[in-house]
């Protein structure tokens, strides 16, 4: 398994060089960019960023590539240029990149003057706050619920907590959070839970049981709102693998040596049914921290790294963009690796060594 684990590890560099090229590329051809966002603001208009002229290069001394760059000193062009290191041919500003992010030396954000690094850590414990929580509440909800609803398939208990997936399903986070905030924040009804921030203003003052409770009272409605969500998937994929396994030869054999349904459920086919659960882990992790947080971070003012990420994009401020795409990147294939890893201590039958990667 050791060699296993550093061939995949080793694979994790040109995977993730990969990534960063395809993004770094398809960057370049698309409109607007940081020196357009500037010459946007100095123009007065209210852009994140402009369309730049088809064509390339500037047709005479009068004239330049940029949108909104008449009548502008071209020297003052070229330095904004030079600031933001757009005077360097592309592929010497990808291999720059590429060397300094192997260091984790994300440069500085475009527009915000600060280290992007500290950027990211600045969000994180929202991002951290939302994704943790969710996964793990979602997880501790969907396994058991799945199991039961196997063991009682077709049953009552199976049909109505089938209509609450089903809800749970087809109801975005958003629209939950809305509801949420409706009925327990104030919106027409109750204000038991606050609308904003992740701790209250007067947090670091409190002593440490008042500062855990505080920061469970802000987090439980965004949590809530996507655990709502994201429990439906997963419980029907547990259901249904253990389904899958019940009606299988060897469980009929393991009941017919007296084994208990608990110890044939938990001894025989948990780490079977299992397997296809663990596989979607990579995926709920990752998403917990960027794909289902970004409407709830707006709707409930917090400040994490899907709204960073997002903000990024929309004002061009590379360094921001593609520091966050290396570090979920890299996220995701250790998180893939640990996911291959896991297998092995739920069916130990797994042999590593003998897959080829």
């Amino acid at each position: 398994m050791l060699a296993y684990a550093l061939r995949r590890i080793l694979l994790m560099v040109p995977t993730l060089f990969g990534i960063m090229l395809v993004s770094f590329v398809i960057v370049q051809f698309a409109p607007g960019g940081p020196v357009e966002r500037v010459l946007a603001q100095i123009q007065g208009t209210d852009a994140g960023a402009t369309a730049r002229f088809g064509g390339g290069g500037a047709t005479d001394a009068g004239q330049s590539r940029y949108r909104g760059a008449q009548g502008l000193d071209p020297a003052f062009i070229k330095e904004l240029e030079q600031q933001f290191g757009f005077d360097k041919p592309a592929p010497e500003r990808f291999a720059k990149m590429m060397v300094d992010y192997a260091t984790f030396d994300f440069g500085r954000s475009y527009f915000r003057d600060i280290a992007v690094v500290d950027l990211i850590a600045e969000k994180l414990p929202v991002s951290i706050s939302l994704g943790l929580w969710m996964m793990l509440i979602s997880y501790a909800i969907s396994i058991p619920l799945g199991i039961a609803k196997a063991v009682r398939d077709g049953e009552r208990f199976d049909t109505w907590t089938s209509a609450v997936v089903v809800v749970g399903y087809a109801i975005p986070s958003f629209l939950f959070a809305i509801l949420l905030i409706v009925l327990f924040a104030g919106g027409s009804f109750w204000q038991f839970f606050p609308l904003r921030g992740l701790t209250s203003d007067n947090w670091r003052d409190l002593p440490l049981m008042a500062k855990v409770g505080d920061y469970l009272w802000h987090i439980t409605l965004p949590v809530l709102a996507l655990t709502l969500g994201a429990f439906a998937t997963t419980t029907l994929l547990t259901k249904n693998s253990f389904l899958e396994e019940i009606r299988k030869h060897y469980v009929l054999t393991a009941r017919m040596k007296g084994l208990s349904e608990r110890q044939v459920l938990y001894g025989h086919v948990f780490r079977n049914a299992m397997l296809i659960v663990v596989s979607g882990f990579p995926g709920a992790f990752i998403s917990a921290f960027f794909t289902g947080s970004l409407l709830i971070e707006t709707i409930f003012s917090l400040d994490g790294l899907g709204l960073l990420s997002f903000e990024a994009i929309v004002n061009r401020d590379y360094p921001v963009v593609f520091a966050n795409l290396y570090i979920f990147a890299l996220i995701g294939l250790l998180v893939n690796l640990l996911s291959d890893l896991t297998y092995m201590w739920i069916d130990p039958r797994i042999d590593f060594e003998t897959r080829e990667v």
